[in-house]
């Protein structure tokens, strides 16, 4: 099953799915039950790798993500080419965004805003925590690509967006379809 979502600052839009709407963790009312309060981060931020557009980067597990000016593309296993769009105004750059397109145990997006990027976390509903990759375009600071791949589970994970400072922007909780 393909879980494709998508949260703009305070918007969480499923894009496959159905729209919901959420707020930034650090706005948030109360945390889910299923979503593990995500510790502080270390005194060092994860780099981001500058890629060149259409360069293919090898994501593992027979996924290939790239990046163009229009946004983030990705193949699997199965060798279908996807596209997710930073250029349609689903993701308002003004704001921290954050989306989340997962693929059993890959998981993907788009990161973005105008708060330089530290790093990206899933959590799966066991609490185990994954660092994601971050991919950026050269001269391209206010949004980049994320992906990881997590243990297997049989629940949705969530996945938290911090910026440089540890400070977290936005968390998308785990969703159960």
């Amino acid at each position: 099953m393909k879980k494709h979502l998508l949260a703009a600052g305070a918007a969480v839009t499923a894009a496959v799915a159905a729209a919901a709407l959420a707020t930034p963790a650090a706005a948030a009312p109360s945390t889910p039950a299923t979503t593990t309060t995500v510790t502080a981060p270390s005194s060092h931020s994860s780099a981001v790798r500058t890629v060149r557009s259409g360069e293919r980067v090898d994501a593992g597990g027979g996924y290939t993500v790239w990046l163009t000016r229009q946004g983030k593309h990705w193949t699997g296993p199965d060798g279908f080419e996807q596209f997710r769009s930073v250029v349609d105004g689903n993701l308002d750059l003004t704001r921290p965004a954050l989306s989340h397109q997962g693929e059993g145990t890959f998981h993907s997006g788009i990161y973005g805003g105008p708060v330089r990027p530290g790093r990206v976390e899933v959590t799966d509903s066991e609490g185990r925590v994954t660092r994601a990759t971050l991919l950026q375009l050269p001269g391209r600071p206010d949004w980049g690509v994320w992906y990881a791949h997590t243990a297997p589970t049989g629940h949705d994970v969530s996945v938290s967006f911090y910026a440089r400072n540890g400070r977290l922007l936005v968390e998308l909780p785990a969703l159960d379809f």
